[in-house]
């Protein structure tokens, strides 16, 4: 006999705990969750900031996709972590929180239908959301920021010398400082926010879904696969799924919400019967709703690390040494505090990589050490040697990508292209991206730490050397979006007013899938806005009022007050 929820979300990730929160505030409203992964609960891989490199390409908590071999990066293939746990990919990233410029809203809002997503209607929702503290323990609320939602979050301190050389350097290389890269001026360089309280990670199930885990209208299961989405005609009924990867079982629904992120997402929509017929049928796929956009329009951010010897011993990498492990591992356990305590991504900074640009195209991210996720050190180097990076990358490639089933086994990962690096304007971005940050990181602020690059080192010089490159030893920065997007026009996927999967009924989607564009920055943040945002569109609440604040636009110097307001004008 099946169950029957007034909601079933399939994805317990960050949208998905987000959503499972607001739709079950409401006790008459039963709400299911269905994810895949195991649960967060009691692990220190997960809860110790510093531990993060250890979740990535651990099947415990890793999907650990890969693309299809890369045509314009020498037929290689691209490595993906996503979180298979509860929290998704916030339980295992770089607990980095990004809102994006207010001008990619704008840019949102441009799309046909899509007029309620701009900044206005966008940002009083990031306010809702967050509570955020700084180094002082004082609450930063504005009329940019919140101060009492339930997802909480820290102004990293970044007292480690290297990030105020680095913040000099940016300056002499002519580029500005920025109080808050999430307030009114995103563009400049700054102390970052992140995703960590009292030195333990604030994923998107401990910020929302913990705390409800009580409520009798909510259920959440673990291990709990969803395989297809179950149609009476064009509305969906239900979802299908195997328990621990062998039981087969069904929950029905009122309406089922998917959250399973840029690749799920896509995957479970195609699997059911939803997508394009050309891709669907030859393999068997029962056709439900002809969707040709279903999986297309894929979108990411790929980086690459600068690296550089540190002259003076002030790295972090004094705690990756076996002998010191152990003391920061109990540092951490007991207090809270030390080395575990930090995600060290403490630093960055927004920037325009041309005059032509209206808006900043380049991402830095500032590391107190040189190191790969994977714990290796630069080629060639001692792995206990001190040193600093940069990661660096262009934040809207105009390279579009694809997600599509391979198969009719919902076990099989489904295939996905990229096409990092497939666009002129890609490939001149990247080679502006080195050279911006070289030149940063060649400027006397850091001359007394500066012992010489690393990666990828003199010897890359030339356009195509660095292109060369990138195409070897880009990683993705993990924000794959956009493969399920709102908007009216013949790719669209979602309505933007609703977020119901066009064509169907009682089926929608809410996760990064739904982005049009993406934004600048890490997604975390946006996702969570779009999951608060659509928890309003779903239950039919009345939503937040725009709100009225300027942003910093570079075109003029001035602020940009909403379109058509006549201020702009003055």
């Amino acid at each position: 006999m099946s169950r029957t929820y007034d909601f079933v979300i399939v994805g317990g990730g960050s949208a998905g705990c987000a959503l499972a929160n607001r739709l079950s505030a409401d006790p008459s409203t039963s709400v299911l969750v269905l994810e895949a992964g195991r649960t967060d609960r009691f692990d220190p891989l997960i809860h110790a900031p510093a531990a993060l490199p250890f979740p990535i390409g651990n099947r415990l908590y890793d999907w650990k996709y890969e693309s299809e071999p890369e045509p314009a990066m020498g037929g290689r293939r691209v490595y993906h972590a996503r979180g298979k746990v509860l929290g998704g990919s916030s339980s295992i990233n770089g607990m980095i929180f990004q809102r994006g410029n207010p001008m990619d809203y704008e840019r949102w809002a441009a799309e046909p239908g899509m007029e309620t997503w701009d900044y206005r209607h966008c940002l009083p929702y990031f306010r809702r959301m967050e509570s955020l503290v700084m180094p002082d323990g004082q609450v930063g609320a504005d009329p940019w920021r919140g101060g009492s939602g339930p997802l909480r979050l820290e102004r990293s301190p970044a007292t480690n010398p290297l990030f105020n050389a680095f913040f000099e350097a940016a300056q002499q290389a002519g580029y500005p400082l920025t109080d808050d890269v999430n307030g009114y001026r995103q563009e400049g360089f700054g102390r970052f926010d992140r995703n960590i309280v009292d030195g333990v990670r604030m994923s998107a199930a401990r910020a929302y879904l913990h705390p409800v885990m009580g409520r009798r209208n909510l259920t959440v299961e673990t291990f709990a696969h969803a395989t297809r989405v179950r149609f009476e005609g064009r509305r969906a009924v239900g979802v299908e799924y195997l328990r621990a990867g062998r039981k087969q079982e069904y929950a029905a629904a009122g309406e089922v919400i998917l959250c399973g992120g840029a690749i799920n997402s896509p995957q479970l929509l195609q699997l059911s019967g939803v997508g394009n017929p050309e891709h669907l049928r030859p393999l068997g796929i029962e056709m439900v709703q002809d969707l040709p956009g279903v999986g297309e329009n894929l979108q990411d951010h790929l980086e690459v690390y600068i690296q550089y010897a540190c002259l003076q011993p002030v790295s972090i990498v004094e705690g990756l040494k076996w002998h010191n492990r152990p003391l920061v591992g109990l540092e951490w356990l007991l207090k809270r505090t030390g080395t575990a305590a930090s995600n060290h991504f403490e630093a960055g900074g927004f920037c325009r990589s041309n005059e032509d640009v209206d808006w900043p195209n380049l991402m830095f991210h500032f590391l107190p050490i040189a190191i790969r996720y994977d714990g290796s050190p630069p080629e060639g180097q001692d792995r206990y040697a001190h040193g600093y990076q940069v990661h660096i990358g262009p934040m809207y490639a105009d390279t579009r990508g694809w997600v599509r089933i391979a198969s009719s086994d919902p076990r099989q990962k489904p295939k996905m292209l990229f096409n990092y690096l497939s666009t002129p304007n890609d490939r001149r971005e990247w080679v502006e991206a080195v050279r911006v940050a070289r030149t940063i990181l060649n400027q006397p602020g850091l001359a007394p730490f500066n012992g010489g690059e690393l990666s990828p080192g003199s010897a890359v010089e030339t356009d195509e050397e660095i292109l060369d490159w990138v195409r070897k030893d880009a990683e993705t920065a993990l924000h794959p979006s956009c493969t399920a997007k709102m908007g009216t026009d013949e790719l669209a996927v979602t309505d933007p007013t609703s977020m119901r999967v066009h064509g169907t009924d009682g089926l929608r989607v809410v996760d990064a899938s739904v982005f049009p564009f993406v934004t600048n920055g890490n997604i975390y943040a946006p996702v969570m806005m779009v999951a608060e945002k659509a928890a309003d569109l779903i239950l039919g609440d009345t939503p937040l009022p725009p709100a009225d604040v300027p942003y910093y636009r570079h075109r003029d110097q001035s602020p940009l007050y909403p379109p058509g307001d006549p201020r702009n004008a003055t």
